[in-house]
């Protein structure tokens, strides 16, 4: 059996987010909420540039973390 390389499977992947209008709203709603989950969990009323940068980084991992389990 072939195994496929990790560039393989990304452009599999990408074709068919860019082709499945489904999936693609999929995955925009699953970044979104992501992010929208971590902004929330601050606590913080204001919120600046160093803080919206934080949570942006730990949304994204909170999504891969969702996409790889």
């Amino acid at each position: 059996m072939k195994t496929m390389n990790y560039q393989e499977a990304l452009k599999i992947v990408i074709k068919n987010i860019n082709n499945d209008e489904e999936l693609r709203q999929a995955f925009v709603a699953n970044i979104a909420m992501a992010f929208k989950d971590e902004y929330n969990r601050t606590g913080k009323k204001y919120k600046n540039q160093g803080d919206v940068h934080s949570i942006a980084n730990k949304a994204a991992i909170n999504f891969l973390n969702s996409l790889c389990a």
